[in-house]
């Protein structure tokens, strides 16, 4: 019997063959690192649970917004620790609140680097829940206001897109309105449209000490066995004016990440959140994974599965190796 004349293995034979039949492509440009930003001046505190990750005061925020500008990544996207709490989050959307320092800080001294900024709440309140409290659940309308504000504090102080990250229902439409009236039409939403109740979650809580004092956020964030579910999230958002939706997390999302892009023609981002990077991490530090070929590998996952870009705690790392 005559061997088959099809043989795949012709094109996998040496390192310049797959690169050059390579079908998914990883670009700097693709990566936006989440940075923490808190008050005080030479400040970094090291995150325990997230090797390499800090608390960073604004200072020190610029020369890591440096270092992702000569990399070539996409942007950074901001995270505010606040110096104090309350039960109206009042520092999210102050106009001297830490985020908004932070980006007009950014915006002055690293001109050119793309600067996304996170609203939400959690960070900013007490009782570290999204929104405002009433009878023990959050109150969805009441809390539009609060986002609404920030969104348009943070475009006031230069942010280039704006990312709600609370999954009340209406955000993006009551954001969208407070833009248009104050006169940033052009502003884009970066919507976390599809954002699961995710254990993967936990590390993060520690990097914007914004765990719930009571109970989870299992009442507006999505349930992870629902994917149907996803898709109407995605179309309400786009609805409501959203220019780009997010899928958080990525790496047990990739089913949503694929849906999403075969149901929507918009840009797709991707959020390999806390947990993911850890688990890489401590996993690296047993020596039970290669730790570079696994962040190369996950990222492309990600890409391949259809996210344009890709929020990635790994993105400077990720940008050296694909030197």
């Amino acid at each position: 019997m005559a061997f088959p004349v099809q043989r795949p293995r012709r094109l996998r034979s040496t390192e310049s063959i797959r690169r050059l039949v390579r079908e998914t492509q990883l670009s700097p440009s693709q990566f936006v690192l989440p940075l923490f930003v808190c008050p005080g001046e030479g400040v970094r505190k090291e995150i325990g649970s997230m090797p390499g990750n800090a608390q960073l005061s604004v200072d020190h925020l610029i020369r890591e917004a440096e270092e992702c500008k000569r990399l070539g990544l996409g942007g950074v996207i901001i995270f505010g620790i606040p110096e104090e709490k309350d039960e109206e989050a009042s520092g999210a959307y102050a106009a001297d609140g830490i985020t908004q320092r932070a980006v007009r800080a950014l915006k002055q001294n690293v001109p050119g680097l793309l600067v996304i900024t996170d609203v939400c709440n959690c960070e900013y309140t007490s009782h570290g829940h999204c929104g405002v409290i009433k009878k023990g659940d959050v109150d969805n309308d009441a809390t539009l206001e609060w986002l609404a504000r920030t969104a348009v504090s943070h475009a006031q102080a230069g942010a280039d897109i704006v990312a709600p990250s609370d999954m009340m229902d209406g955000r993006v439409a009551a954001i969208r309105c407070a833009l248009d009236a104050a006169g940033y039409a052009n502003m884009p939403i970066l919507s976390y449209a599809a954002k699961y109740a995710s254990v993967f979650y936990g590390p993060f809580r520690e990097a914007a000490e914004s765990a719930p004092q009571f109970g989870d956020r299992r009442s507006y964030q999505m349930d992870p066995a629902n994917a149907r579910e996803a898709v109407r999230e995605i179309a309400l958002d786009l609805d409501e004016g959203a220019d780009m939706i997010m899928v958080k997390p990525a790496m047990p999302y990739l089913d949503i990440i694929r849906e999403a892009r075969v149901q929507f023609d918009v840009p797709i981002g991707a959020y390999q959140v806390s947990g993911e990077f850890s688990m890489v991490m401590a996993a690296a530090e047993k020596g039970w994974l290669d730790l570079d070929r696994t962040i190369l590998e996950s990222l492309t996952a990600i890409r391949r599965a259809g996210a344009d870009f890709t929020l990635t705690y790994f993105a400077k790392r990720a940008a050296h190796l694909l030197r």
